[in-house]
């Protein structure tokens, strides 16, 4: 298995640094720490989203997707099944991202041509497990006329190369995490495309119980061995080893 991860929130880390110098200048906040929390998600969230004058911050968020897809692809070949473990704001990017793959292929802009590449891989034409935590996307439905339609997974390509795949779409979200919500209940298209939505208990003794656990996801043993369980799973029918 070969993993290529994705840092993208560097691109807005410097003006979300003075963002928040200049908020809580003088001002004495009340609740800094969980403050600081909401302002570092939402000022990703806002800078994120395409502007009326272009999609600038959105194009620059997806190259560093793109690059990394790239990546993945010189290690792994270009036809290797594609799973994506993403977390919060991450999971919105993912979405979007192959989304305008899947539903805008022929009318991609010129920046989007640029950036990805040819190979199956980069085109997420084998994408075949999608894992998001502590995910907002509901609230982001919002935005969309009956609340949107959700990506495939598995890719409606994945069956030219490799038709033994199944693949699945799963969801895992904590009930005191106040930015995640299960994805099911959205609409119709959302239950058929969601293989499961699965409530976790993240964090420990002082982030277990409140809105911090947002933050644990990745330390949680149960949502830890569901995404090894799918890892295994496709492995083994890639590799012919499944009794």
């Amino acid at each position: 298995m070969v993993f290529e991860p994705v840092y993208w929130s560097d691109i807005f880390a410097s003006e979300q640094e003075k963002l928040w110098g200049r908020l809580q200048e003088n001002a004495d906040l009340d609740y800094a720490s969980l403050r600081r929390f909401v302002i570092e998600f939402l000022a990703d969230a806002v800078a994120y989203q395409p502007a009326a004058n272009g999609k600038l911050n959105y194009d620059k968020v997806h190259a560093v997707l793109a690059s990394a897809l790239h990546r993945l692809r010189e290690k792994a070949g270009p036809t290797a099944p594609l799973c994506v473990i993403a977390h919060s704001l991450g999971s919105i990017v993912a979405s979007n991202y192959y989304y305008d793959l899947q539903y805008n292929r022929d009318n991609r802009d010129q920046i989007m041509l640029q950036m990805i590449g040819s190979s199956p891989l980069e085109r997420c034409d084998t994408m075949t497990l999608f894992y998001t935590m502590g995910s907002p996307m509901a609230l982001w439905t919002l935005r969309y006329m009956d609340f949107g339609l959700p990506i495939h997974v598995p890719s409606p390509f994945i069956t030219t190369y490799h038709p033994e795949l199944n693949g699945e779409w799963v969801n895992f979200y904590d009930r005191d995490d106040v930015l995640a919500f299960p994805l099911k209940p959205v609409n119709e298209a959302f239950d058929s495309a969601v293989s499961e939505d699965i409530a976790v208990n993240a964090g420990g003794l002082f982030t277990g119980w409140n809105p911090l656990s947002h933050l644990s996801y990745d330390k949680d043993e149960q949502v830890a061995g569901r995404i090894a369980c799918g890892l295994a799973r496709t492995w083994k029918k890639i590799n012919g080893k499944l009794g």
